[in-house]
Formats: C-alpha cells, sequence, structure tokens
C-alpha cells in the first residue's frame, strides 16, 4: 500500500517510509568508502591522505545542493500540506534549475581555485599535485552531484522514496565496480578513484533528472518555471542548517587534518580518513532518517496538525535513542577490524587508527540527537534555529574542542574532541526543543 504525506503513522509505517532514504544515504556515504579503500590499498597512504585531506573543500563547494534539496523540500512539503500543489509543482522546478546553475559556476571555480587552496591547507609535494588532479576531477561533475543530493530529498517529497533509493543503489554499485575496473584491472591509480565517484555522482543526478523531464506517477514533473526570489530566499534562509553543516564540517575537518599533521605527520591524517569514512556511514543512518521524515514533519506543519507533529517527535525520538547505543557498540566492537581493513598494511597506522575508533565511537551516543533536531526545526521552516544548532554543533563547540583538548591529551585529545562536541550540541538541541515546543505544539 502506497504511503503518502497526509497518512497517520504509526511507528512500523514510520519506518517503512523513512528505511529507503536511510539506505540512500548509507550508499551515498560509501562512493567515499570505496575510493579509500582501494586508494589505500592499491595506490599507497600519500595519496589516500591526500584524498582525505582535499574531500573538505569539495564538499564545502558542494554544500548549495544539500540547502536547497533540505530548504527547498521543506518549503514544498508545506506548500502541499497547504493544498498549493500547483505552486509546489513550480517551485520544484525553479530549485532545480536553480542548482543546476549554481553547480555550473562553483564547478569552474573551484577548479581554479584548488591548487592554491591546497597548497595554502599544507599540502605540498606529491600530496599537493594529487590533491589537484583528484579534486578537479571530482569538480567536473560538480552540477550534477549536487543534483544527486538535491533529487534525495525531493524523490522523498514526491511520495517515491523508493525510486530514490534505486538511483542511488545504481550509482553506489556503478562507483564500486568503475572503482574496481580503473584501480584493480586497469591500474589508473589516484585519478581512476576520481573517475569512478565522477561518474557514478553523474549517473545520480542524471537518472533524477531524465525521471522528472518526463510524465511520471510522482507529484512532481519539471516544467516551466519563474524566479520566485522570496521562496528563494526562504528556502536559502531553511536550509542555511545543511548549508552550514556541511561547511562547517568540512572547516573543521580541515583544522583536524592540520592538527593532525602537526601532532602525528601523513599517520594522522590517514587515520582520520579511516575515522570519516566509518562516521559517514554511522551518520548517514541518522542523516537519512532525518531527511526522511522532514517531508512528513513539513506537510502535517503545513496542514496544522498539531497531535501528528506530537506523535512524530515522540516516535522519532525513540528511533534515535536506539540506533544511537547500537551504533555505539558497533563502532567499539568493529574498531580493529576495520583499522585493519583499510591500513593493516602498516602496524603502526593501524595502531593509531584503532585507538582512534575505541575514543571516536562515544561520539555516536549524542550526534543523532544534535543532526534530527536541526532537520526537525528545518521541517518546522524554523531556518534559524536549525542554522544556530548546525552552526554550534559543527563549527563553534568543534572548534573549540580539537584546539583545546589535544593541548591536554596530545593526539588523544583530537579523538575526544568529538565527543565533547556531540554531548554539548545535544544537550543545546534539547534546550531549544523543550524552548518551542509551545510555539509550535508538537
Amino acid at each position: 500500500m502506497k504511503i503518502q504525506l497526509s497518512d497517520h503513522f504509526s511507528l512500523g509505517r514510520l519506518m517503512r517510509f523513512t528505511i529507503p532514504s536511510i539506505i540512500m544515504m548509507v550508499f551515498t556515504s560509501v562512493y567515499g568508502v570505496v575510493d579509500g579503500f582501494f586508494v589505500s590499498n592499491l595506490v599507497g597512504k600519500t595519496p589516500f591522505a591526500a584524498v582525505n585531506f582535499i574531500w573538505p573543500f569539495l564538499m564545502i563547494l558542494g554544500a548549495v545542493g544539500f540547502m536547497f534539496g533540505a530548504g527547498g523540500g521543506a518549503l514544498i512539503a508545506k506548500t502541499l500540506g497547504e493544498g498549493k500543489h500547483e505552486k509546489a509543482q513550480r517551485l520544484f522546478s525553479m530549485f532545480v534549475y536553480v542548482t543546476a546553475g549554481c553547480g555550473i559556476g562553483i564547478g569552474i571555480l573551484g577548479m581554479l581555485l584548488i591548487r592554491p587552496v591546497a597548497r595554502l591547507l599544507g599540502a605540498e609535494g606529491i600530496m599537493l599535485e594529487s590533491c589537484v588532479i583528484y579534486g578537479r576531477i571530482i569538480l567536473s561533475a560538480l552540477p550534477l552531484f549536487m543534483l544527486q543530493y538535491e533529487f534525495q530529498t525531493f524523490f522523498i517529497t514526491a511520495q517515491k522514496p523508493r525510486l530514490g533509493l534505486a538511483v542511488t543503489v545504481v550509482s553506489g554499485i556503478a562507483n564500486m565496480v568503475m572503482d574496481y575496473l580503473f584501480m584493480a584491472v586497469f591500474r589508473w591509480g589516484l585519478p581512476g578513484a576520481a573517475m569512478a565517484t565522477a561518474l557514478s555522482q553523474s549517473l545520480g543526478g542524471l537518472i533524477p533528472l531524465v525521471y522528472f523531464s518526463r510524465p511520471n506517477g510522482s507529484l512532481f514533473r519539471l516544467g516551466k518555471a519563474s524566479l520566485d526570489k522570496r521562496a528563494l530566499a526562504k528556502a536559502c534562509i531553511n536550509g542555511s542548517s545543511e548549508l552550514m553543516s556541511n561547511i562547517s564540517m568540512s572547516l573543521v575537518g580541515m583544522l583536524y587534518n592540520l592538527q593532525l599533521l602537526k601532532y602525528a605527520g601523513e599517520d594522522g591524517v590517514a587515520a582520520y580518513g579511516v575515522l570519516m569514512y566509518v562516521n559517514m556511514v554511522f551518520l548517514s543512518i541518522f542523516i537519512g532518517y532525518s531527511t526522511g521524515v522532514a517531508p512528513v514533519v513539513g506537510f502535517h506543519f503545513g496542514a496544522g496538525n498539531r497531535l501528528e507533529l506530537h506523535s512524530l517527535l515522540k516516535k522519532s525520538s525513540a528511533v534515535i535513542l536506539v540506533s544511537s547505543a547500537a551504533m555505539f557498540g558497533a563502532a567499539e566492537l568493529l574498531g580493529r577490524p576495520l583499522a585493519q581493513l583499510f591500513v593493516g598494511y602498516d602496524a603502526g597506522l593501524m595502531e593509531l587508527t584503532a585507538r582512534g575508533f575505541l575514543i571516536y565511537s562515544f561520539s555516536f551516543l549524542f550526534s543523532g540527537i544534535a543532526i534530527f533536531g536541526s532537520a526537525f526545526f528545518t521541517a518546522l521552516n524554523d531556518g534559524l534555529t536549525s542554522a544556530a544548532i548546525a552552526f554550534l554543533r559543527s563549527l563553534v563547540f568543534e572548534i573549540t574542542a580539537v584546539l583545546v583538548f589535544p593541548l591536554i591529551w596530545g593526539v588523544d585529545g583530537i579523538w575526544g574532541s568529538i565527543v565533547g562536541a556531540e554531548l554539548v550540541a545535544a544537550a543545546v538541541t534539547l534546550v531549544f526543543l523543550a524552548a518551542k515546543r509551545k510555539r509550535y505544539q508538537y
């Protein structure tokens, strides 16, 4: 039976609706993991460190796709809840066109800036050249990469989460196959890894573009659209938390790399890369659930159904808490095997990575609370509160911790800084939820 945004959501119905988006986000995060595995084992730890060194900069450039996907999706869902389907249709088309245009401009700018940025961050020699080669190939697909992330949200809003999952699975499998062919068979090295990722991201953007351009069974089809500056500004404000999260995480990632270069050299950057791969997969579960439930929250907010909002918040809280405990346990158990898988060829690097896992895994107990809280306020079209949570969590708290903790605990302080930052962010999120409950009546 087809699930609609207007339905009452029991826990079972909520999980059936959000599981496709969870799997979708997990598959998306697998892109970087597969690249990292092949690069680390077939090319070497310096190119592996280079990929992780330049990736935060690439994610900053692609963050506009997250902003329009989250902010635009929430506005479209609210508009549908108000019964204005034609307006929602026009908004959908406008956001897609604007994102594609931004992607082209930002991609060209990124190609020009990548060498000076990598050099400014401290890359030199072989590592610098590896950053430039990998980054420029990835940036060639930036417009479609941004559309891919935007469509992940729009598929859910269009009541087609399973179709969005299918597109992501196809793209993810294509990435794995091409990584193997380009690096293990053709021996193209780091450029092969970049080409595999760029081509798979292109698939993830092109397939939805073709689908929505033709008659289809979803709520939306691409068509004529005029520039609605007011709606665009609203979406930018509303999606600013997702933009801020991605920019902040990327900036913090650069800072982590600088601190690790200082305290542990290239091995520290490589170890952090492995932790980030696991972190991406684990956090994608929280992000996927929050992305999946957001259009439902937005629809019922637009429809004025406060009882359903209360029910969604209560059920979501339970899902997040149970998932947090499960992820912490999994990270503790799998830390050493995963370190062995990625960097088992270097005993010292493996020990550094395994120890980092044991400390870092405590962050999973708290991270889901702030991720869901930020997405929840985005869905309520309260972009300022959502952005405040994202800004404090991913920038202020993490920067403070990663600068202070190593002065006390050295390298262990770098791994532990994320734990302290996530704990404080969770507490702040709970304060916001309590403070806003009367205003939104959830």
